[in-house]
């Protein structure tokens, strides 16, 4: 599984066909990548970043989803989650991006600047996939982005098992 080759494109038709055959089941494992709106670096600021991971704390706290693992890279995030109490994917994820846009153009003092890119890429873990491999290739990503020499040198990330 090749996570890091998330579709770029920016466009509504390829919004809409990354929602085509897009199924919600509850307690399903979900991994998760969106990306900022032209791939803008702005989780490099610990600030902006830190906002993401409130509202993925946020999404747990009010029992829409449970977090299993994420990063938050500069320019995008994987989440690897699980649905609760019949939330909808796409509401879930639709929630995180509007909350973390709204918090960061506040901080940034921009208003209205789009922080992410349209739609996002979803991948529903089938049986065979061991959930912990999965967790394990996210939070390293900041390792094989050159960023840090260990993962626990970076801040943004976390999973239930460590």
């Amino acid at each position: 599984m090749d996570i890091e080759q998330t579709s770029t494109i920016n466009s509504p038709a390829h919004g809409r066909d990354l929602r085509k055959g897009r199924v919600s089941i509850e307690n399903n494992i979900y991994l998760v990548t969106i990306v900022t709106q032209g791939r803008r670096p702005l989780f490099k600021r610990l600030e902006c970043g830190r906002v993401v991971v409130c509202s993925l704390q946020y999404a747990e706290k009010f029992g829409i989803a449970s977090t299993l693992a994420y990063v938050v890279m500069p320019d995008h995030s994987h989440w690897l989650m699980s649905l609760e109490n019949q939330s909808s994917l796409s509401n879930v994820v639709g929630r995180i991006k509007r909350n973390t846009s709204r918090q960061i153009n506040r901080h940034l003092g921009y208003t209205g600047v789009g922080v992410w890119q349209r739609g996002f890429h979803e991948h529903a873990l089938r049986g065979e996939e061991d959930v912990r491999d999965v967790a394990r290739y996210i939070v390293a990503n900041p390792l094989r982005a050159g960023l840090v020499k260990r993962v626990g040198d970076y801040p943004l990330w976390d999973a239930v098992w460590l």
